[in-house]
């Protein structure tokens, strides 16, 4: 892949820091003094999965997806290179030559001078992409509690009832219930329960009936090989795409430019929709904008869109689409939340020491980064609360989702919470907030 020069700053070696925009939801977002190594893969999979797989980074570069920006640390302004319109977003690299830093980029770009440090440069940025791009207009999102970190994929729906009984019993403000990962049959198998899950459609008539919404989890854009969809449809993948492996299975990307596969996902969206779900998490979002062979010749990021455009109509406008390990430039306009960190788990360190995986450190230091993004381009989603006893420092990760201003979620089992855990989660289940962070001077 060519990259262009399209910018040379002298700079401070000793000083100079660039900031790195992460490519989806699970990419290390941060600012990095140059010479010091900055997040990158740990394995082949990890980058399929939570980098931008087509761009790998070269050893001693810097690479931000869409914008990068540059603090030369010789007390000169800001300088940052960003992406020119709603096509393909770029990508942006830096690479040191003694003291002065060489940009390139891979698309057309533009260049900025900005005053105030990196945080106002991107934040002026971020105000500058949503005057371009119009956002959804941002909605106060309810807190929420979701199944995922306290019953992972073996979630049934007697575990949801009880659930909707602990929140009456202990009065917490929970405005939406999420079934996430565990009821399908399949990856790709949506309207098929999993044999010893129940129903789906019981689980949403017994979420409306307690008067919350009711949320789904699922991922649109992946066909696990194990799946019926892939056996009897094999004509609506996308060709040469590679989306990782997960649940023992080998990952195929949906083509939503062939006309059956498009109609296949608006169907699925639509029967989800009529049994009573109204907040549908879309995660690993990222294998839409993969690069294959699909039916129409356009480009990765154009199939993507197209995807969620499907997803809106068949669901409607009053629906909320929560985003997750999704492009993040390509997803706005059409989503109302977005994850903008890895997940959390009950351990602080992420397992590989790749901050791309899950750990309370991996979720708070891209979270952190992106709260400029909150009210922005959509309501940010820092993951769930997760505060039972077990869970390594949790006073710490309790105390860290108290700083944003996005999505709570609560995820532990209820009855499974101590006094202060319960207290915690009482405390931190308010709604979204609208208005955004200013920028940290």
């Amino acid at each position: 892949m060519r990259f262009d020069e399209v910018g040379e700053i002298s700079c401070d070696p000793r000083h100079a820091r660039v900031f790195e925009q992460g490519w989806q939801s699970w990419t290390p977002t941060g600012t990095y003094r140059v010479g010091a190594p900055a997040p990158r893969p740990a394995t082949a999979l990890n980058r399929i999965l939570c980098y931008r797989p087509d761009t790998p980074v070269p050893e001693g570069t810097y690479q931000g997806e869409g914008m990068l920006a540059v603090d030369p640390g010789d007390g000169g302004p800001v300088q940052l290179w960003s992406g020119t319109g709603p096509g393909g977003t770029p990508s942006v690299r830096v690479r040191a030559e003694g003291r002065r830093l060489v940009v390139t980029a891979n698309g057309p770009v533009t260049a900025a001078t900005c005053e105030g440090g990196i945080p106002a440069a991107v934040t002026g940025w971020a105000d500058a992409v949503a005057a371009e791009r119009a956002p959804r207009p941002i909605r106060a999102a309810p807190p929420l509690w979701c199944s995922w970190y306290g019953y992972w994929d073996k979630v049934t729906e007697a575990d949801i009832a009880r659930e909707i009984g602990l929140i009456e019993r202990y009065a917490l403000d929970v405005g939406t219930i999420l079934l996430d990962d565990g009821y399908e049959a399949g990856i790709g198998d949506w309207l098929a329960d999993r044999p010893g899950y129940g129903s789906t459609a019981a689980t949403a008539d017994r979420i409306t009936a307690a008067g919350k919404r009711a949320g789904i989890w699922v991922a649109p854009f992946l066909v696990g090989t194990a799946s019926t969809l892939h056996r009897e449809h094999p004509d609506w993948l996308v060709g040469g795409a590679d989306a990782g492996r997960m649940w023992n299975q080998d990952l195929r990307v949906l083509d939503v430019t062939h006309p059956a596969a498009a109609e296949h996902l608006a169907h699925v969206f639509r029967e989800l929709r009529r049994q009573g779900f109204t907040h549908f998490k879309l995660d690993y979002s990222y294998a839409g904008a993969l690069a294959g062979r699909r039916h129409a010749d356009i480009h990765p990021e154009d199939a993507y869109r197209l995807g969620l455009r499907i997803i809106r109509e068949a669901v409607g406008e009053d629906a909320v689409l929560h985003g997750c390990g999704a492009p993040l430039i390509p997803s706005i306009g059409h989503v109302d939340i977005m994850r903008v960190g890895p997940d959390v788990a009950p351990y602080v360190q992420p397992k590989s020491g790749d901050i791309s995986q899950p750990g309370q450190l991996s979720a708070r230091l891209a979270s952190q980064v992106r709260e400029f993004l909150h009210a922005r381009w959509w309501v940010n989603d820092p993951d769930c609360i997760i505060v039972r006893p077990g869970v390594e420092e949790r006073e710490h990760w309790a105390a860290f989702v108290a700083t944003t201003g996005g999505l709570r979620g609560a995820s532990d089992p209820l009855d499974s919470l101590d006094d202060w855990g319960m207290a915690a989660t009482r405390e931190l289940l308010q709604p979204a907030g609208t208005v955004p962070a200013e920028p940290v001077r």
